[in-house]
C-alpha cells in the first residue's frame, strides 16, 4: 500500500471508531442544523478534527479542504490537498440507518492520487491508489459488466441542499425509472460511487454535491475501471458536484438520457 494511502486508512478508522461509539448514545448528541434538511453534529467535528490530527502529523505541510473547518494550509503553495468529509451520511447516523462513511481523499497537483471510503458500520475499506487499481479490505474490485440498463441497478441522490435543481432532476428520475431495474437512495454519495466501484451498482448519479462527498469514490471507480463525468460528460464533477458513474456501457446509457433534461441553469451550474 502506498505510504499515503496507509496514513489514510489509519485516519479513516481513527475517525470510524468514534463514529461507532458515538452511535451508541444518539440520543445525547449535540446537533445543529446547518441548512435545511442539511445537520451536523459534534461527532462530524471529532471525527474530522481527528483525521485532521492524524495527517497533519505525517504531512504537516499538505493542505486541507474538510467539510466542518474548510480550508487550511495554503493549498496554492502545497502540491497536496487531502479533501475530507468526516462522516457523509450525518442525517443516516443521527436516525440510526446505519448507511454512512468516512471519505478521504488526496489531489497530488491538482490530480486524484488517493482515495479512501470506509464503512464503519460494516467494517468495509475501500482502498485506491491512481494507476494501482481499487479494493475493499484487500480484495481487487471491478465494475460490474452489465450491459443493459435494463438489468441494472442504478443509485442516486435527491438534492436536498439546493432545491434549484429539483424538476431538472426529477425530469431525468421519471425518465430513467422505466428503463432500469432499480433505483436505490441510501443517502451516502461517497458509500454510493464505494458501490459502483465494487460492482453493487451499475451506474449513479446526482446534482449537487460537493468535492468531499466524491472526491474519494471518483478515483475508486476510475480504479475500478469505471466513468466518472458531469452530466456533460466532461471532466468538470468535483468543481461542479454534479457527476454520472458506472460501468463503462451504462455510464454511456445515463448520459444519453439525462442530456434531454440539462436546462441552462444546470449547464452554467455546471461551469
Amino acid at each position: 500500500m502506498h505510504p499515503m494511502l496507509t496514513i489514510a486508512v489509519k485516519a479513516a478508522r481513527r475517525a470510524g471508531s468514534i463514529i461507532n461509539q458515538a452511535s451508541r448514545n444518539l440520543d445525547i448528541l449535540t446537533v445543529s442544523r446547518k441548512s435545511h434538511s442539511d445537520f451536523v453534529s459534534e461527532v462530524d467535528g471529532a471525527a474530522e478534527e481527528a483525521i485532521i490530527k492524524v495527517l497533519m502529523d505525517a504531512y504537516p505541510t499538505h493542505s486541507i479542504l474538510a467539510e466542518e473547518s474548510g480550508n487550511r494550509g495554503d493549498a496554492k503553495k502545497s502540491e497536496y490537498q487531502w479533501i475530507i468529509d468526516p462522516l457523509d451520511g450525518t442525517t443516516n447516523f443521527l436516525h440510526g440507518f446505519p448507511k454512512y462513511a468516512v471519505s478521504i481523499a488526496l489531489l497530488h497537483r491538482g490530480v486524484l492520487s488517493q482515495a479512501v471510503v470506509y464503512d464503519p458500520v460494516s467494517n468495509e475499506l475501500f482502498t485506491a491508489s491512481r494507476g494501482r487499481g481499487a479494493y475493499l479490505n484487500d480484495q481487487r474490485i471491478r465494475v460490474s459488466k452489465r450491459g443493459l440498463l435494463a438489468d441494472s441497478l442504478i443509485g442516486t441522490g435527491i438534492p436536498f441542499r439546493d432545491l434549484s435543481f429539483l424538476e431538472a432532476y426529477l425530469a431525468m428520475f421519471k425518465d430513467i425509472i422505466p428503463k432500469t431495474a432499480g433505483i436505490r437512495r441510501p443517502g451516502s454519495a461517497a458509500l454510493d460511487l464505494a458501490y459502483v466501484a465494487a460492482g453493487r451498482y451499475d451506474g449513479f448519479w446526482e446534482i449537487g454535491l460537493s468535492p468531499w462527498d466524491i472526491a474519494a469514490g471518483c478515483l475508486l471507480i476510475l480504479e475500478a475501471g469505471g466513468l466518472v463525468s458531469d452530466l456533460e460528460g466532461n471532466e468538470n464533477y468535483l468543481k461542479s458536484g454534479q457527476i454520472v458513474a458506472g460501468n463503462p456501457k451504462i455510464f454511456v446509457q445515463l448520459l444519453q438520457i439525462i442530456a434531454p433534461h440539462l436546462t441552462p441553469q444546470l449547464i452554467a451550474a455546471n461551469k
